[in-house]
């Protein structure tokens, strides 16, 4: 019986009534050691009925097996693999090594736990339960917190519990807690009685248990059971009080000692066996001649439960006093004993960690065992197991070139897995211990990545280029990739100013793979050009690169993608973001498809996709949030206050305090400009509405990244000559000319176009706005048309040629009203009028109710997918989708999805 919890209880009970009736929930109980959260997830086991119960535990020895306790929880359901998308269904029978394959994202790994655990629920709500999660395998909790962030109108509780305390952490961002504190007086009098026998009038007996055990139930348990009659009733002295976590662990330990030595050895095989099967217990315990009768008396002790064929000791604590308080030789005994045990039973991975375990110097045999098992625990998706077995090889390797190439290994396992500071100390090791050429160029490009992603973007372009001439004689096809790289750095203001000569990484334009080398040389002359100002040839050697792009390589995509959206080639860069973002949808790559979200909408705004650009946006953000990524976040965030400042919303300040909390409190590497440019013109244009043209200048004056300031050019000139500064205009005006005259993009001769019309003197202004619109017609970018018919229109009203003012005035005010670009629709709006004219604006209001989530299901829909193939598609579960659509019919008035395929949702 649980004394005390009622509150925690009803609780739970909650949220199972909650998953009954379509609303999924997740908590984390936590607590210090000992205060009952195993015995409440026990509890509501017992009496939930009509549930799928699912349940698994972290365990401390079984850290670095990936996805070993995923696999646990999820093994009632493995049955309906089949049922969810093949791709998801391959991605665990790898990850759970049931089957061979290619390698797995450990992302869609996560997607399939959610798809597998919502399909079952769809039959009966589930009930999943994770105990001890502060010592799951990072692969495990990555995924189940994945899935518990995604669920939503899904039948599902989804519990976890974890210890407080030094050395125990689960950081669980968007799963609620309830702590689990002491029990009151009363409660834990209740529990005292229950064990010791008691009555309410033996006060004595529970006044002495309390003083040392105070509110935590389990020393409330174990003390009643561990004091004996004498100190319970005063006539002999209790132990000294200790904290409680090392209280309860040395009255677990004394009472071990107490048992035999053979009992005590075979209780230290159980504490570091991380399978809970009693024929490996049995087959260790023989190695180590432990009689047979040694397994009774440890469950006699009550330190040890077996439940059918497996065993575990009783709490964590019991695991954690017996193994600490074990020499290192006999730890390493038990292990090396458990890994003879393990021979030939299917299980090499764990195996070979407990023979590692076990190792006490250099092993180049158990080196090369311990990196074959990283590779197996990488193409699962593993990266935290990988990366511990690869350093642990590394460690017991004697060769220093392959400890090198094994910490290398290490180093891109745990920047796989976003273990920042530990990939570069990793590199940093292997570097120094490297001697070949090409691992040199290999740990260079991991070291120039990190720096790339979270570090300094100039330090990553001194790596590249560093490293690119390092490995041009030995390994040209490297050093054509880091230069590249170094090429695109420099262009998004990662610029070290440390030179590089192209010509010293296109030595070698041939190879295996033809295709990828072409592009590269291609891209890497293309941006060579462009930092010289040669538009011309950039732009030529940018569409050889187009052409000869393959759509299987995100890396390579992703070169050609920010390449053509810094020499402003809008549909090369639409091509390349799209398919990059098609492939990754299609393996699963999460991280693959979070990265191409935010560039894809570069060209998606300046196209006038402005609710795709939103739509991208906040999909990119709810899937950092979904993986604990948030500096990923902030470029999404940032488009997302572009967008509402350029439509004048202010409903969602929550926004850009949590953008500037991201900007402030994590690295964002090479989109740090970018990220701080488009905040920088979400301001300005904030300003300029308001009439502040000072503050507008300000803000746009401030915009660094070349590409961004192209992009911004009519605001950044239009500021200048509002705030009656046009010789900063001109300058502005100046640098653009070579560029648009060199790549002759329409877009960029416009602008220029309606620079000139805005500095030039009245008689010319209309020739120079004829030559903008010519241009921008052919450009695609309809903001930019829109402004340009604004101005132009604003223009002929003040010199009194009203008829011919309403003409772009109207046009200008349609693509406004099609952008919901409401503060310039009220310009246009009032020029309008005053021209004579009353304008007509249009009801988007049905559009602007739906969520971001609600638009993206309802186009998805409308193309003809079904719910299923939705929920794959945006990564949540049919149950989600349904919600969702039904919203959108509420929202919308309809009440079909031919009805819904024939709204405009662009």
């Amino acid at each position: 019986m649980l004394h005390g919890r009622d509150v925690e209880r009803a609780r739970l009970a909650a949220l199972v009534d909650g998953a009954r009736q379509g609303r999924a929930g997740t908590l984390a109980l936590h607590g210090d050691p000992g205060t009952g959260k195993t015995a409440l997830l026990d509890d509501l086991a017992e009496t939930c009925h009509g549930v799928t119960l699912l349940r698994t535990q972290g365990i401390e020895s079984e850290s670095p097996l990936a996805f070993a306790s995923l696999h646990r929880l999820l093994r009632p359901l493995l049955s309906r693999l089949s049922r969810i998308p093949p791709p998801q269904a391959r991605a665990l029978g790898v990850a759970f090594g049931r089957q061979d394959g290619d390698p797995v994202d450990p992302f869609l790994v996560a997607v399939a736990t959610l798809s597998l655990v919502t399909e079952a629920a769809e039959h009966q709500p589930v009930l999943a339960m994770v105990d001890d999660a502060h010592w799951l395998d990072a692969a495990s909790a990555d995924a189940m917190l994945f899935t518990a962030r995604r669920l939503d109108a899904d039948r599902v509780v989804l519990l976890f519990s974890v210890r407080d305390g030094p050395g125990t952490t689960f950081p669980h961002p968007g799963v609620p807690s309830l702590l689990v504190g002491e029990l009151d007086e009363t409660s834990a009098r209740a529990v005292v009685e229950d064990h010791t026998g008691a009555g309410p009038t033996d006060a004595m007996a529970s006044d002495r248990v309390l003083r040392q055990a105070g509110g935590n139930a389990l020393a409330l348990v174990e003390l009643s059971a561990a004091l004996t009659l004498d100190q319970l009733h005063g006539a002999e002295p209790a132990p000294t009080p200790l904290p409680m976590t090392a209280a309860m662990e040395r009255v677990f330990l004394d009472r071990a000692r107490r048992l035999p030595e053979p009992v005590q050895r075979l209780l230290l095989i159980v504490a570091a066996d991380d399978s809970g099967r009693v024929a490996t217990v049995r087959r260790a315990a023989e190695i180590l001649a432990i009689p047979d009768r040694a397994l009774a008396d440890s469950e006699a002790s009550g330190l040890m439960v077996r439940e059918g064929d497996s065993l575990r000791v009783r709490h964590p604590l019991v695991r954690s006093a017996l193994y600490q308080a074990a020499s290192p030789s006999v730890r390493r005994d038990v292990h090396r004993a458990l890994a003879a045990a393990l021979e030939g039973v299917g299980e090499p991975d764990r195996q070979v960690w407990h023979a590692a375990f076990g190792a006490d110097g250099p092993d180049a045999g158990l080196a090369a065992r311990l990196d074959s098992a990283g590779g197996r625990s990488e193409r699962r998706g593993g990266h935290v197991s990988a990366a511990d077995l690869f350093e642990r090889a590394a460690e017991l390797s004697p060769d220093p070139d392959l400890r090198a190439e094994r910490r290398l290994s290490a180093a891109r396992s745990a920047w796989a897995a976003g273990q920042t500071t530990r990939a570069r100390s990793l590199a940093t090791a292997a570097r120094i211990e490297a001697d070949d050429p090409v691992l040199l160029a290999d740990v260079d490009r991991l070291r120039g990545r990190i720096e790339v992603n979270v570090g300094s973007a100039a330090a990553a372009h001194r790596i590249f280029v560093s490293a690119a001439v390092a490995a041009a004689d030995a390994a040209p096809g490297r050093a054509l990739d880091l230069a590249v790289a170094a090429a695109g750095l420099a262009a998004y203001g990662g610029d070290s100013e440390l030179r590089l000569d192209p010509s010293v990484a296109l030595r070698s334009r041939h190879g295996p793979d033809e295709p990828r080398t072409q592009t590269l040389h291609d891209l890497l002359l293309a941006m060579t050009a462009a930092s010289q100002h040669a538009w011309p040839e950039a732009v030529e050697r940018l569409r050889s690169a187009a052409q000869n792009r393959t759509d299987a390589d995100p890396d390579l995509l992703a070169h050609l993608g920010q390449a053509a959206v810094h020499l402003g080639d809008d549909a090369t860069a639409a091509q390349a973001f799209a398919a990059m973002l098609d492939t990754g949808r299609q393996r699963g790559a999460g991280m693959t498809v979070l990265y191409a979200l935010p560039r894809q909408a570069f060209p998606l705004f300046l196209s006038g996709q402005w609710s795709a650009v939103g739509r991208s946006s906040a999909e990119a953000h709810r899937l950092s949030t979904s993986v604990d990524q948030r500096a990923p976040s902030a470029t999404p965030l940032a488009w997302l206050v572009l967008l509402q400042a350029l439509r004048g919303e202010d409903g969602a300040p929550e926004v850009r305090a949590e953008l500037d909390d991201v900007v402030e409190h994590h690295p964002l590497g090479i989109l740090a400009a970018p990220t701080a440019d488009l905040i920088r013109w979400a301001d300005g244009a904030r300003a300029g509405q308001t009439g502040a043209t000072d503050v507008a200048l300000h803000h746009v004056a401030q915009m660094r990244v070349p590409a961004l300031t192209r992009m911004a050019a009519i605001d950044r000139i239009t500021a200048a000559v509002h705030a009656d500064q046009p010789e900063q205009a001109t300058a502005w005006l100046d640098e653009l000319v070579p560029f648009a005259e060199g790549t002759r993009w329409p877009w960029a001769l416009g602008a220029v176009e309606h620079a000139r019309a805005l500095l030039s003197p009245q008689a010319r202004a209309p020739e120079h706005f004829e030559l903008s619109l010519t241009h921008y017609t052919n450009a695609a970018r309809p903001f930019d048309l829109a402004r340009t018919h604004l101005a132009y229109g604003q223009y002929l009203r003040r010199a009194q040629h009203r008829v011919d003012a309403r003409l772009h005035l109207r046009r200008a005010l349609a693509n406004f009203e099609d952008l919901r670009a409401a503060p310039l629709s009220a310009v246009a709006a009032r020029e309008l009028r005053a021209a004579g004219e009353t304008a007509r604006t249009r009801d988007v209001s049905t559009l602007v109710q739906l969520t971001p989530m609600e638009l993206q299901v309802a186009q998805l829909v409308s193309q003809g997918m079904s719910n299923k193939e939705v929920a794959a598609h945006c990564w949540v579960s049919p149950r989600t989708v349904a919600f969702h659509l039904r919203n959108c019919f509420a929202k919308t008035g309809v009440s079909s999805r031919g009805e819904l395929a024939q709204l405009s949702l662009a």
